[in-house]
């Protein structure tokens, strides 16, 4: 490569950067389905036009995006995994909080997950990034007392977790701290069923005034 495809090169991911930070940055204000690729473009400070050069769509951008955040998860609990220093309740744990610290993240993976809309090309790459993370959580499994080499067994799990976190994680009328105590207790009981088939003895009796905030807790 001559040096002058080199910096073409250089510039090109340097832009695509730029937009996807822009996106990011939008999609942490206003909901999905407000933000426009003129939008992303006027935040990167690029043309209207000159985005479609880098993405073909607005979902690219926002796949793009939870890509690279998924990236840097997914590494960090690979690395643990091999390193034999992850269980399945820690790796849920890492989930949950990664999702409940990061908004931008939350809402786009609840867009695409409850939609389903999203463009051919993008849902290659978002298929190719919950494979990746799917591979992860089943070499975990696999090591519990009870796991399964089974990867339905590991879209039970995967709902479960992710499915906590969509059902409680803006629930109304409780704090912040309310709310990821009670995740947190529900992630710990959903991994203890998975990893020993029972619930934690420390989960099984909780004082009335810590489940009340939330129905039939």
């Amino acid at each position: 490569m001559s040096t002058f495809q080199k910096l073409r090169k250089e510039e090109r991911e340097t832009r695509k950067n730029l937009i996807v930070n822009a996106a990011m940055d939008l999609f942490s204000q206003k909901d999905f389905h407000k933000i426009g690729m003129r939008d992303i473009a006027k935040r990167a400070g690029i043309s209207a036009a000159a985005i479609y050069r880098y993405f073909p769509s607005r979902d690219d951008v926002f796949v793009e995006a939870l890509v690279r955040h998924m990236q840097v998860v997914e590494e960090l609990f690979e690395k643990n995994v091999k390193a034999g220093r992850t269980s399945l309740e820690e790796l849920a744990m890492g989930s949950v909080d990664y999702l409940l610290e990061n908004e931008s993240v939350f809402q786009m993976m609840g867009h695409f997950m409850i939609t389903g809309q999203i463009q051919q090309k993008a849902l290659e790459r978002y298929n190719a990034m919950q494979r990746n993370f799917l591979d992860i959580l089943e070499k975990v499994n696999n090591q519990t007392d009870i796991g399964m080499n089974n990867r339905l067994v590991t879209h039970a799990i995967y709902a479960s977790v992710t499915g906590v976190v969509m059902a409680f994680k803006n629930y109304p009328g409780r704090s912040p701290e309310e709310i990821k105590r009670h995740i947190h207790r529900l992630v710990r009981i959903i991994s203890s069923v998975f990893t020993t088939g029972k619930i934690p003895e420390s989960l099984r009796e909780i004082p009335e005034q810590d489940t009340s905030a939330f129905p039939s807790a």
